[in-house]
């Protein structure tokens, strides 16, 4: 499917911010969101993730050779990723994440799962859909990639190595 970039066709609301506006959208989230979730669940919750950019480049490689499994005919604007917010399970449940290699010093803090999505028109609407949708479809199973590492058969093309802060190193940071 053929369509318009979102930044050619918005390049003069690109969605950059300034310094200032970002500082102050953190420290909302810092002294709501943040407090609420610390208070409520007891824990010193991470307020940053952050990837490398070789670790991000490979994921949108492979993201587009999927894609392009699925569609022959998708063009980069066809092209997303939705980022998804999650949280690691407690350390009783830390057994899932053995296929995951994840400290467990992570154990109950949020984090982001990244899900390439595929623009698709459905009964004249576009929609932005996720690969693990496109493929359940295909295949009918329900394989859902949530915590995959984007080196996985397709239909469990995701993203979440990332490193979080707290309890990471918070140098650097806003």
């Amino acid at each position: 499917m053929k369509t318009e970039s979102t930044n050619e066709r918005y390049s003069s609301e690109s969605g950059i911010m300034s310094n200032e506006l970002m500082k102050v959208l953190i420290d909302n989230y810092r002294q709501n969101q943040m407090n609420a979730i610390n208070k409520t669940m007891g824990i010193e919750d991470a307020n940053s993730i952050w990837f490398d950019l070789p670790k991000l480049k490979n994921f949108i490689a492979l993201m587009e050779n999927e894609a392009h499994k699925i569609d022959p005919e998708c063009t980069p604007e066809d092209l997303g990723i939705r980022f998804y917010y999650a949280a690691y399970p407690k350390m009783e449940n830390w057994g899932i994440m053995e296929s995951h290699p994840v400290s467990p010093e992570y154990s109950g803090r949020h984090t982001l799962v990244m899900i390439p999505t595929l623009k698709k028109e459905l009964e004249g609407e576009v929609f932005n859909c996720d690969f693990h949708t496109l493929q359940i479809k295909k295949r009918k199973s329900p394989n859902l990639a949530l915590t995959a590492r984007g080196q996985e058969p397709p239909g469990e093309l995701g993203e979440n190595s990332g490193i979080l802060s707290p309890p990471g190193n918070s140098r650097g940071m806003f």
